[in-house]
């Protein structure tokens, strides 16, 4: 399902006005006419149905007009179902080790896609400088990162509004994590030794959120396992080839998501 990402809220009657590239997304991409239907995201996370009350080509504007709950007769839908008022399946983190800018971008596209709810980057041990100092600059990096998840967003049609953090120390994100009240963690570690499989670690899931560290370049070092494990991390490892720390990201994400969907089929044996 596409949507749409709105970048300023309604107004008070209810109307959203779209113009420059946005226009040009609903336009060109979307090709949305008057009376159109689609699945808007606004600025707070919410999802809603709105209306092509008014396209305008010469002005360059489309005039979006929120529907009336349960409002569909007599449109055509371009997002194919709609708004979906509530994501799909697990609530997810992803404390991802802080990588070179490049792959830290592609990483934050496909959390996205795959429904991540938070993105956090920790400052790890192998961690290159460079891309640490690149993560802090705040102000740039902030702003595009939010481009490239609401551009996800308008792709995928994730429900989930993802988040990223302020990158955080090892030390603070399990300190984090344990505020935010826990669940099943879950660490990526290039090693095979004190690793449980996936399976195990994920038996005791009950529909709480679920948290995956993925190390940088180089993975995660021997003490921060041990950190991440004192608070409550269970450690994995994939017996696979040596995967790149933006291919071990959505690798684990997928895992995670494809083992618990046939939780119900799995046999474990003492």
């Amino acid at each position: 399902m596409r949507q749409f990402v709105a970048s300023s809220p309604l107004s008070s009657d209810g109307t959203l006005r779209v113009t420059d590239k946005d226009f040009r997304y609903l336009k060109q991409v979307l090709r949305i006419q008057n009376g159109d239907m689609l699945a808007v995201r606004l600025p707070d996370g919410s999802l809603c149905n709105m209306t092509a009350a008014q396209v305008d080509a010469s002005c360059r504007t489309v005039t979006l007009q929120l529907c009336a709950q349960g409002e569909t007769s007599g449109t055509r839908f371009i997002s194919e179902h709609g708004a979906k008022s509530e994501k799909n399946g697990v609530s997810f983190y992803l404390f991802q080790f802080i990588a070179k800018p490049q792959k830290m971008d592609l990483i934050i596209r496909q959390a996205t896609e795959c429904g991540v709810e938070l993105i956090v980057p920790v400052i790890g041990e192998y961690c290159e400088k460079g891309a640490v100092s690149a993560c802090r600059a705040s102000s740039a990096k902030a702003e595009r990162w939010q481009r490239i998840i609401r551009e996800a967003l308008s792709q995928c049609g994730s429900a989930t509004n993802t988040r990223v953090a302020e990158p955080m120390s090892v030390q603070d994100a399990a300190s984090f994590w344990k505020s935010e009240g826990g669940g099943i963690a879950l660490s990526l570690y290039e090693r095979n030794e004190k690793t449980v499989s996936l399976h195990k670690a994920l038996s005791a899931y009950s529909g709480e959120r679920i948290c995956l560290a993925v190390g940088a370049e180089g993975g995660i070092s021997p003490s921060e396992i041990e950190t991440l494990s004192q608070a409550g991390f269970s450690t994995i490892h994939f017996s696979t080839n040596i995967l790149r720390c933006e291919t071990a990201a959505l690798y684990g994400i997928a895992s995670v998501q494809s083992a618990l969907s046939e939780k119900d089929l799995w046999q474990f044996k003492e």
